[in-house]
């Protein structure tokens, strides 16, 4: 640092603001740009351990999922939280624990001993969650779950704007009788999402009828009480809890002759490629947010490790508007990704 201000002409202090990316508001731009060129061509690498020593801090941050890494579109949630740390100048620590208690445990601990500054615990799904108590210590923010006691801070989709948005589109074209296909388990995303769709259709002045809701187990169960449903009581639109319930309903109208985008109308939840874009016609869908949340976790987590209010930073590009940093429980808005399995629908574009 000392040869790069003697070569630069500026003091040892402003070369030190721009190599730990402190510079924002102290340093003319310009000059910033100039300090990082020279240090690009001096080979400066910052020395972590070193830094750690003075610092107390390494930069390095502990990401702790269940099964996110094995799971694909969900896996974008390491990517935003990476691409996040990486912007302030951290590095992620990732560990995929399957569930296992045992080996949490001893992740946690392998992660302590290369003195992380602090950890992001997420989710496979949207779920109430007791943390680890020998995480408590540090600072700690959930991603795609919920503090069981509404302490910590925490990331989730807003699972009842959901509902209101699918269903709203739905009306939105013509649908009267619309039917909701939904899971066999009360976990946060089914409540929420179903909460949406009553309140939707009442602010409608829609009735709700429960024959039109069924929240069977995947698999065959699905098939056979979608097709019963669409068979005796023809909806003409249907909001499915995510996109492996509406390839059934898919399945179900070709047994009934009907056509989906023509004869009635499907929204799924996921935007999961394999899915939405393999199904003929193609299925509108809300897109959950994995990127925007892990990519906000971080944000938030490094805004408690430094102490300060860390927006000026700008995140990575988004696909949804990102939540304050001031919120402690937050929730994000997901996106509609519009395609053709809505009738009187425009989107014909194919990739």
């Amino acid at each position: 640092m000392k040869e790069i201000a003697e070569r630069m002409g500026v003091s040892v202090s402003s070369v030190s603001l721009v190599l730990n990316n402190r510079d924002a508001g102290r340093i003319k731009p310009d000059i910033a740009d100039r300090i990082r060129d020279e240090a690009k061509r001096l080979g400066y690498r910052p020395n972590r351990i070193a830094s750690s020593m003075r610092t107390n801090r390494t930069r390095i941050l502990g990401f702790i999922s269940d099964e996110i890494a094995t799971t694909p579109f969900a896996g974008r949630l390491i990517l935003g939280a990476q691409d996040a740390a990486r912007a302030f100048g951290y590095t992620l620590l990732t560990v995929n624990t399957n569930g296992e208690k045992a080996l949490e445990s001893s992740e946690i601990e392998t992660l302590k001993q290369y003195g992380v500054d602090g950890f992001l615990y997420a989710r496979m799904f949207n779920q109430p969650t007791s943390v680890p108590q020998t995480l408590r210590d540090y600072p700690l923010v959930l991603v795609d779950a919920t503090d069981v006691n509404g302490e910590l801070p925490s990331i989730v989709p807003d699972e009842t704007a959901i509902g209101r948005d699918v269903t709203e589109r739905l009306i939105a074209a013509g649908c009267r009788r619309v039917a909701y296909i939904g899971l066999d388990d009360d976990i946060a995303a089914q409540l929420g999402r179903f909460s949406g769709y009553r309140d939707t259709l009442a602010a409608h002045g829609i009735d709700f009828d429960d024959q039109l809701v069924t929240n069977p187990r995947i698999g065959a169960e699905a098939l056979v009480s979608t097709e019963k449903l669409m068979e005796e009581l023809r909806p003409d639109g249907f909001f499915c809890f995510n996109d492996a319930r509406a390839w059934g309903v898919y399945q179900a109208a070709a047994w009934q002759g009907l056509t989906v985008g023509k004869d009635l109308s499907v929204v799924g939840v996921d935007n999961h490629q394999v899915i939405a874009e393999t199904l003929s016609p193609r299925l509108t869908t809300v897109e959950l947010p994995h990127y925007e949340m892990g990519c906000w976790g971080t944000r938030k987590l490094i805004s408690l490790i430094e102490g300060k209010d860390v927006s000026e930073v700008a995140p990575p590009v988004t696909n949804a508007e990102m939540p304050s940093l001031d919120l402690t429980q937050a929730m994000i808005t997901c996106r509609l990704v519009e395609k053709e399995s809505i009738v009187g629908s425009t989107v014909s574009d194919r990739r």
